[in-house]
């Protein structure tokens, strides 16, 4: 099983994705198991605030570290040390999300998928004290080359990539074969039933012809060439 800590200032975002579809059913059947801690309560004063200005000056307020490093000194067990914290678990991990991160990819969720504990930090508003990625986090992730309005979507993004590939999460293992051993894997336009829509008259959609053709051969080739290779 794989715990993820989810660590945030909005927990209620979580609540549709934790009560739907395939990852409700593998919290229940206790494949995965995931905690959402709001970042307020690891604050001290009496407004529970989170952020602060920039120094330098600047737009916007940048989450603090105090809280951060609270959270995670309930959540992990870790050595402090000059250059960071040690983490005890060699099998935990400490992600921050950020537009400057590691593009996350499906090899990477390979990675994490063999970890027992991931702890993901979803910052708001201009960032996080860069800190927290200096001298807490094993990983700085980004899901793409493009800024969002919070953490809270990258970290859906990374528990669902990870928790379909840990056995037991997708009911038939056959399509997940390749992604299951790390290894490159094909994507490809698929259809299905009607061969032929049309959506108003005179105008038809068709399936390609070749995939209703039987030629294994051939619908293998037309695969290769209008697909892609995912993987490492």
């Amino acid at each position: 099983m794989i715990t993820f800590e989810i660590l945030t200032i909005f927990p209620r975002i979580f609540d549709g994705f934790l009560k739907e579809s395939l990852i409700k059913k593998a919290i229940e059947k206790k494949l995965i198991k995931i905690r959402i801690w709001n970042l307020r309560d690891f604050t001290e004063d009496k407004h529970k605030k989170v952020d602060d200005r920039v120094y330098g000056g600047g737009k916007g307020m940048v989450f603090k570290i105090e809280p951060i490093f609270k959270a995670l000194r309930k959540l992990t067990r870790f050595e402090i040390k000059k250059n960071g914290i040690k983490l005890k678990d060699k099998k935990t991990k400490i992600i921050l999300f950020s537009p400057r991160g590691k593009l996350f990819d499906q090899k990477k969720a390979f990675e994490l998928s063999k970890l027992k504990k991931i702890v993901l930090i979803c910052g708001r508003y201009e960032g996080v004290d860069q800190r927290v990625e200096k001298y807490l986090a094993d990983l700085c992730l980004s899901i793409g080359p493009y800024d969002l309005m919070g953490g809270e979507l990258p970290a859906m993004i990374v528990i669902e990539t990870v928790s379909r590939l840990i056995k037991g999460v997708v009911g038939k293992e056959d399509f997940l074969k390749e992604r299951l051993l790390g290894k490159k894997f094909w994507e490809y336009p698929q259809y299905t039933r009607p061969a032929v829509f049309q959506p108003k008259k005179g105008i038809s959609w068709l399936v390609p012809k070749v995939l209703l053709s039987g030629d294994h051969r051939k619908i293998e080739e037309w695969r290769k060439k209008y697909g892609k290779e995912i993987g490492n």
